[in-house]
């Protein structure tokens, strides 16, 4: 379509625009609209339940802000995608998504009115018009208002649940309902759903429907508080969210969330979060903080309520805007925080349990590297074989840079577990990368040099095709004996960068499960610096510009690195991965660059296979967490749901009892060789277990010559 002339920002400061790897770039996990859960917000259920919902507006800075962000988008994004008819049709579904994501509050006539909106929003971004973006959400204000007015009507009478019926929970893609008859009923299945799940986790009827009725007024209180910001954001980031998952728009309120993740410096529980279909889920646990010490919450689980101190009233937050959850997790150090957490394999209407966290400032040394020995018996002989878990890619920059010789890092760290581990005469080293969600590229980089002689360790591609190699630094080889590194689907970035390194130069085994999949390079661009007119704070932009390839020329974006020895799989590439996420950036690859290989460990895969095999069909507690695996996989996939309560309690204590006949199994693992049960997040650990055994496999191979 035709238009006016974009604004043009000033370019981009050299510092964005240069890599700068070696010593800025955090090849971590971001995830958009992820913050850390680090003075609570008040309860507001004594308020008044508004009775109208008064229509917002955009100030004019954000119309400045738009094009800005377009401008920025159009020129330097990796993808240079076209400010189209084509951008704009899937910003406008996936805004309406954002909105709505189970279609349960607009109706087909709404969407039918929006739909002369559906090529126009490249011209509106183009022109700085938010028109579109504020009549849909102030129409979707409406709609919450009344169906918060038809559940509370509802909820004031008991559900009959003798009634044999269902409830399809996946409505992302049903039609919209046609008559507020059609979207009533919708609802009445939503609510009866709802209530048996809290009967189903210990609430009587009664007692269900009232925690149903606060939170759907609290609903709508919080959204009686909802700002201009709070609109801009949610529609900036259908526009950014075309381009990548990894690119958005981040508001005043929303950038210093994500600066406190980057700083790690105000107090909380370490855990990222993201909203997921109205509920609080936890992305990644930052090592070291409580939330990962206290070895009960897991990526994925969900949060549904929060409580202050020991003693006062546990708050539901599901259907809770993210930074509100957020305020209300963060709180003064040494400050007890309770959370109700739902743990991702458990059924629907499940409990969960009750966490208590002492907030905490994460500290470094407990995100450290650290080593075990695991030592068993192979054909009549001891084996030992060491451990190095690196929970993340770390450096102390601030102890760098003022010139401390003995400054940590995970190099640093590795270096000298290494040699502790071979004075002890291991026979192979196992690194462990499992729920390693990336950290410092720098360290990536030099972590790999450990273990080779000298060459370049990952490729980066800027958006105008430049390839720049980052090499090891440091001729020496730390460690040349036996090796494999254990990933799952949470090793991401810039793990992904050294068990691919540790692959492409034949150096060790990767063993376990494919990688997360994310390949790109992200900078955080402050947009005052393009408006320096406007006074006020105008957020920040997460733009993607550069991907990662490995020294072969395959991208680590969307792929993933994929392991020569696989284990079953916690989550399917549809479930958790970049392949999970809309608009992925897709894989591809480059000229590889020139690399001398280590070894050829690719050789001994088929015979490593087949006595892995042999061994785990008769291993029970590797079986065991297979199966569980596998049940689980199979309860999210069930989307249809049965609403008579017989059925569902039948179906419920069935998975309560599978769930108990797996505990009571021991919760330390005694095989370690330093004198002291070490603690495990599930208990015993098969697959760790198994990953040593197949690389003692690979030693007593190697040493026969085969």
């Amino acid at each position: 379509m035709m238009t006016s002339t974009i604004p043009i920002p000033p370019p981009l400061p050299s510092e964005f625009l240069t890599m700068g790897l070696r010593r800025l770039f955090l090849a971590g996990l971001l995830l958009p609209f992820s913050f850390v859960a680090c003075a609570a917000v008040t309860n507001n259920d004594t308020q008044p339940l508004p009775t109208s919902l008064p229509p917002l507006s955009p100030t004019a800075s954000e119309a400045r802000v738009e094009q800005a962000v377009a401008g920025l988008l159009s020129q330097y994004h990796y993808r240079r995608i076209k400010l189209d008819d084509a951008l704009s049709s899937a910003a406008f579904d996936d805004y309406l998504a954002a909105l709505d994501f189970s279609r349960s509050y607009f109706l087909a006539s709404d969407v039918a009115d929006f739909e002369k909106y559906r090529t126009k929003l490249d011209d509106d971004l183009r022109n700085g018009r938010l028109g579109a973006a504020f009549e849909i959400y102030n129409r979707y204000q409406q709609r919450l208002l009344e169906r918060t007015q038809h559940a509370r009507e509802v909820l004031s009478h008991p559900f009959d649940f003798s009634v044999r019926e269902s409830i399809e929970l996946d409505r992302k893609k049903a039609p919209w309902a046609t008559t507020t008859a059609e979207l009533d009923e919708i609802w009445r299945k939503r609510l009866k759903h709802e209530t048996l799940n809290l009967m189903l986790a210990g609430k009587d009827e009664t007692a269900a429907r009232e925690t149903l009725r606060r939170r759907y007024e609290g609903r709508l209180r919080r959204a009686g508080q909802a700002e201009p910001e709070d609109v801009f954001q949610a529609y900036m980031n259908a526009i950014t969210g075309v381009f990548d998952p990894h690119t958005s728009y981040l508001s005043p309120r929303s950038s210093e969330n994500f600066n406190i993740q980057m700083r790690l410096s105000l107090e909380g529980i370490g855990a990222v979060l993201r909203l997921e279909d109205e509920e609080t889920v936890v992305v990644e646990l930052v090592p070291g903080g409580p939330a990962d010490m206290s070895k009960l919450i897991k990526p994925k689980d969900r949060i549904v309520a929060v409580g202050q101190g020991d003693d006062s009233a546990m708050t539901d937050v599901v259907g809770w805007r993210l930074d509100d959850v957020v305020d209300l997790i963060r709180g003064q150090r040494g400050s007890v925080v309770r959370l109700q957490v739902v743990p991702a394999a458990d059924p629907p209407g499940s409990a969960g349990a009750l966490v208590r966290l002492v907030r905490n400032k994460i500290q470094l040394e407990e995100q450290a590297a650290k080593s075990q020995i695991k030592t068993f018996m192979r054909d009549g002989v001891e084996q030992h074989i060491g451990v190095i878990t690196i929970p993340t890619f770390y450096i102390d920059f601030a102890a760098a840079q003022r010139g401390d010789a003995d400054y940590r890092s995970t190099t640093r760290d590795v270096r000298r577990l290494l040699h502790e581990l071979e004075q002890q005469k291991v026979d192979g080293v196992v690194i462990d990368l499992r729920q390693n969600g990336g950290g410092s590229l720098q360290e990536a980089v030099e972590l790999t040099g450990l273990f080779i002689t000298e060459g370049p360790v990952v490729q980066v591609r800027d958006s105008k095709g430049k390839v720049q190699l980052e090499n090891d630094p440091d001729p020496d080889l730390v460690y040349g004996g036996p090796l494999a590194v254990l990933t799952d689907r949470f090793s991401a970035s810039a793990s992904e960068i050294f068990a691919g390194a540790i692959q492409d130069y034949g150096r060790g085994l990767i063993i376990g499960e494919p990688t997360f999949g994310k390949g790109t390079v992200q900078t955080l661009i402050e947009l005052g610096r393009f408006l320096p007119q406007i006074k006020d704070k105008l957020g920040q932009l997460k733009l993607t510009i550069a991907k990662f390839y490995r020294v072969n020329g395959s991208s680590t974006q969307h792929r993933g690195v994929h392991p020569d020895i696989g284990f079953p799989v916690a989550f399917g590439e549809d479930e958790v991965g970049e392949g999970a996420q809309e608009h992925a950036m897709p894989w591809d690859e480059i000229a590889a660059t020139r690399y001398k290989l280590f070894g050829h460990v690719n050789d001994m895969v088929p015979e490593l296979m087949n006595l892995h095999d042999s061994r785990v069909a008769h291993d029970q507690a590797y079986q065991d967490l297979k199966q569980d695996l596998e049940y689980a996989r199979e309860l999210r996939k069930r989307t249809r749901v049965s609403l008579l309560e017989s059925e569902r309690r039948a179906e419920h204590d069935a998975a309560r009892a599978r769930l108990k006949s797996r505990a009571g199994r021991a919760q330390l693992d005694g095989d370690s060789d330093g004198g002291e049960d070490t603690p495990r997040k599930d208990g015993p650990d098969p697959f760790l277990d198994e990953a040593t055994r197949v690389l003692g496999d690979f030693v007593a191979l190697r040493g026969s010559g085969r």
